[in-house]
């Protein structure tokens, strides 16, 4: 399996074009920075290569090929869509995905200046993604459970990265989720993984939605949790009034997911200090800033 960032080049990315769609061969081919699980290669100006890294099966891209398409037409901010499908090969042995671009600045390296617009973008996006999802959508997994069978995943964050002085705050507000009751409504779509690695601003705002990878059908705090991970302070008051849908418990649980999710981009942050694989140093300050949204609460 090719886990190394080094083996995957331009040359391979258009050998591969070559090989199963020779009519996109001669489009200029550009690496973007960033992927987790994926790497992205900028594929002439509205097209984007999306090649399997980390990912150890072909599950994730195969739920974007399956569902993205479904729910694009009908969601008011750009999201990618899958236009054409790579088999593994020779060269190659895991499949890749030709996908639309989704033009402007990931947020983890940009920032939201009209943080009402954004709040109210965010709200529209989530209010027409949340609908209730067809019996064969993917199942929540990991993504998409209570907090209180999260906890394993909590306690390792709050251990590995959180600040002394606040360790308390932070465990009142996830104890506050844990106790929250589960959501009780159909299980609706949810991207589960929305982070500021996962959106794109331009304007100063809100411009697109990407990385669909952990999509399922289930609770919809999972996504409510970006109101503090990716608007301003005071953004989430002025995401939950226009969304206007989420109940109190739905916010409990949503802001306790948002205390774990902000400690895992610390730790990210801290691992990249370290010089450790996968580490972002970058992400530290990012989590910071949304944990002390968190604990400001609304």
């Amino acid at each position: 399996m090719i886990d190394s960032e080094t083996e995957i080049d331009a040359d391979l990315v258009r050998d591969l074009l070559r090989e199963q769609h020779p009519d996109l061969a001669g489009l200029p081919v550009r690496e973007v920075d960033g992927g987790w699980g994926n790497r992205m290669w900028r594929l002439g100006d509205e097209l984007a290569v999306r090649m399997q890294r980390m990912d150890t099966g072909p599950d994730l891209q195969l739920k974007e090929r399956r569902w993205l398409p479904v729910l694009a037409p009908r969601l008011p901010l750009p999201i990618p869509v899958p236009v054409r499908s790579g088999a593994p090969s020779a060269r190659f042995p895991k499949i890749w995905t030709v996908m639309t671009w989704v033009e402007g600045t990931p947020l983890d390296h940009g920032s939201i200046a009209r943080g009402g617009h954004a709040a109210e973008a965010l709200a529209g996006f989530l209010r027409a993604l949340h609908v209730e999802a067809p019996a064969d959508a993917p199942p929540a997994s990991d993504f998409g459970a209570h907090p209180k069978d999260c906890r394993d995943g909590f306690e390792h964050f709050l251990r590995s990265a959180a600040p002394a002085d606040l360790t308390d705050d932070i465990r009142e507000v996830w104890n506050d989720a844990v106790t929250a009751p589960a959501w009780a409504g159909p299980p609706l779509w949810v991207h589960g993984d929305l982070h500021p690695a996962n959106v794109v601003v331009a304007d100063g705002t809100l411009a697109g939605v990407v990385d669909f990878g952990a999509l399922f059908a289930g609770d919809p705090a999972w996504d409510l949790a970006a109101a503090w991970l990716l608007l301003p302070a005071g953004g989430a008051s002025r995401f939950f009034d226009c969304y206007a849908r989420a109940d109190e418990a739905s916010v409990r649980r949503a802001r306790g997911l948002a205390a774990m999710k902000s400690l895992f981009l610390l730790l990210m942050g801290l691992s990249g200090d370290r010089g450790l694989p996968g580490g972002k140093p970058h992400w530290g300050p990012i989590g910071r800033s949304a944990l002390d949204r968190v604990l400001e609460g609304l």
